[in-house]
């Protein structure tokens, strides 16, 4: 049966193997973000980005952590195997802190922009999505997950914000972060994301 809305408004229980993709892909999400924002706590020479970032990195490690407990223990299904990267967001997020193929946002204030108006947004929106797609009678556990996950990438995502907004403080650093999110949501809709950074089934 389709995992889609049916015709009384009420969602259908996303199946078990749909569910586990999802809950494996955020938690490569979650890997990815901890130890990015790890290594850039430690290399930032600003002491109250170095504490926004170490702190967030930590809370990333535990949301990992939260996942892999989601993720279904069953014959022939590898719990780690399951945690893949998916596509699109593998795109942006190879942009945000580099690899081999793609070079990374260029400087503090532009990876902070693509973390916290690009990526942590769409993170947020597709938590909330697979938040209202979950049922109660077989979504309790993965529901109080996205719930707790999400107060915690709210908050961040707040303070991330005014973190950037307090480094705008020349002509040039408006230019810089307009290129950056400009950049990276390029890249996201390059990538097909349309909404999110994780896209759910027939979504």
């Amino acid at each position: 049966m389709p995992d889609r809305l049916p015709r009384t408004g009420q969602p259908t229980a996303l199946s078990l193997g749909r569910s586990a993709e999802l809950v494996g892909a955020y938690r490569w999400v979650e890997l990815a973000l901890f130890r990015a924002l790890g290594e850039w706590s430690t290399a930032d020479p600003l002491p109250e980005v170095q504490l926004v970032l170490a702190e967030q990195s930590a809370r990333h490690g535990w949301h990992a952590e939260l996942w892999a407990d989601r993720l279904p223990v069953l014959d022939g299904l590898d719990p780690d195997a399951l945690t893949a990267p998916p596509g699109p967001a593998a795109s942006v997020l190879a942009v945000l802190v580099g690899t081999e193929a793609d070079e990374a946002l260029p400087g503090v204030l532009p990876r902070l922009v693509g973390l916290f108006r690009v990526v942590l947004p769409r993170l947020v929106i597709s938590y909330r999505d697979h938040l209202a797609r979950t049922v109660p009678a077989t979504d309790g556990p993965t529901a109080r997950a996205l719930r707790l996950v999400l107060a915690d990438e709210e908050e961040d995502w707040r303070t991330g914000e005014r973190l950037v907004q307090r480094l705008l403080s020349r002509p040039h650093d408006v230019e810089a972060a307009a290129g950056a999110f400009a950049r990276l949501e390029g890249v996201a809709v390059a990538a097909g994301l349309r909404t999110g950074l994780v896209t759910l089934p027939d979504a």
